[in-house]
């Protein structure tokens, strides 16, 4: 009888120590996900990019954190609040995600981030411009990497009224909630400058003609139409301004947010003169020029900043649970913090309490065809707004996690 117990007390304990390694490892195994938008209006600068993007900050990391290989999954929200919560409580529930990333949308991020602070997750936005997301509806759990609305608009604004001061607007935005706070912030920032407004229509999400809209700016007399949309929306109203000839007849089109993507789609002679507010762009340095190279060579195109943006934080999220030595969310939300920001594109840049990410931005305008020199040689750099100043101030914000 000896000989049977011994062994099956050693099996047993053998085996309690293997469901107890299985537990650590399950633990520590990390998992994210890039939520974003795969087949509508914003995928060409996020959707499959962002993914690339995630995938080439794991390989950066070695692959592996905590000994365990990165998981990666990723969603296309199809800019649905009901659809993007729906696949983020799937992932945290089911299948052991602990952070994601993108998102893309200004009303799905906002959605996330009572769903972040009751699962007790990560997520960092990138793409998502409305001010409450550091303002009102501010959580301890959710970043903020890319632009916001604010830095939009006084990088914009600023900018344009070195040439244009005093100037007169009118704004075409995209009827959903980062195209009203994108206008109202931009609106805010014309009146402090001393600039006016002469009036603004709104659009659903997805328009094809907007020659309604345009003849309504063209009418208004506006100094500056601005175009508060993105994707396939400000693509199609610039080239329809174009053929209207509105800004060859002395009105300046201002989109509020461009990319290098739709530069393209558009053309040189479309574009010129248009002003670009971003944190990113593929020519700016050495180090931004070799994370195009590989990017493009993986994609077929070089990165806008909502895809660079995502290769940033996922980086530092994997950097900061090797530090913690953990997945423990609150454990890696503190390394975040405390860790400075340090890649290709930033230098240095440290999380506001807000969870904003407080990087340097930058001022372009769109170069004429006898400017640009090689392929993609689109933007000629006028100011950098730095990070102190680039983003709403603390006194001035709703987030209750800055007050004293």
């Amino acid at each position: 009888m000896r000989r049977i117990v011994k062994p099956a007390a050693g099996l047993a304990a053998a085996l309690a120590v293997l469901c107890q390694m299985a537990e650590v490892q399950a633990a520590d195994a990390v998992k994210i996900g890039v939520l974003t938008d795969m087949s509508s209006v914003y995928s060409d600068f996020g959707g499959k990019g962002s993914v690339i993007a995630a995938e080439l900050a794991i390989e950066d990391a070695g692959g592996k954190v905590l000994g365990q290989p990165v998981g990666l999954v990723s969603a296309d929200h199809q800019n649905k609040a009901d659809i993007g919560v729906t696949a983020a409580l799937k992932w945290f529930d089911d299948e052991g995600v602990q952070a994601l990333f993108d998102v893309s949308n200004s009303g799905i991020s906002l959605a996330l981030q009572d769903v972040i602070m009751k699962r007790d997750k990560i997520a960092v936005f990138s793409g998502a411009n409305n001010k409450s997301l550091t303002g009102d509806k501010c959580t301890t759990n959710g970043l903020i990497w890319g632009y916001d609305g604010y830095a939009l608009a006084k990088g914009n604004v600023e900018g344009i009224f070195k040439s244009n001061p005093g100037s007169s607007w009118f704004f075409l935005t995209v009827d959903y909630a980062s195209g009203h706070g994108l206008e109202g912030d931009t609106i805010s920032v014309i009146e402090k400058m001393g600039g006016t407004v002469k009036g603004a229509v709104r659009f659903p999400l997805g328009t094809n003609d907007f020659s309604s809209f345009l003849l309504q700016a063209q009418g208004s007399g506006a100094d500056v139409i601005a175009l508060v949309a993105g994707g396939s929306d400000v693509r199609n109203m610039i080239k329809q301004a174009d053929e209207f000839g509105i800004a060859q007849a002395g009105q300046r089109i201002a989109p509020l947010f461009f990319t290098v993507n739709d530069i393209q789609g558009l053309g040189l002679d479309a574009t010129r003169g248009m002003p670009v507010v971003a944190d990113f762009y593929w020519d700016q340095t050495d180090g931004t020029r070799a994370f195009a190279e590989r990017f493009k060579a993986r994609h077929g195109k070089v990165p806008t900043d909502v895809q660079a943006t995502v290769y940033s934080s996922v980086l530092h999220y994997l950097k900061a649970v090797e530090a913690a030595g953990t997945t423990q969310t609150q454990a890696v939300l503190a390394k975040m913090k405390a860790m400075p920001v340090n890649d290709f594109m930033t230098d240095g840049a440290t999380i506001r309490a807000d969870g904003r990410l407080m990087r340097d931005m930058y001022y372009f305008e769109v170069k004429s065809p006898a400017e640009s020199k090689y392929p993609l040689d689109y933007l000629a750099q006028k100011t950098t707004i730095p990070g102190a100043e680039a983003y709403r101030p603390a006194a001035e914000s709703d987030c209750p996690l800055l007050k004293p």
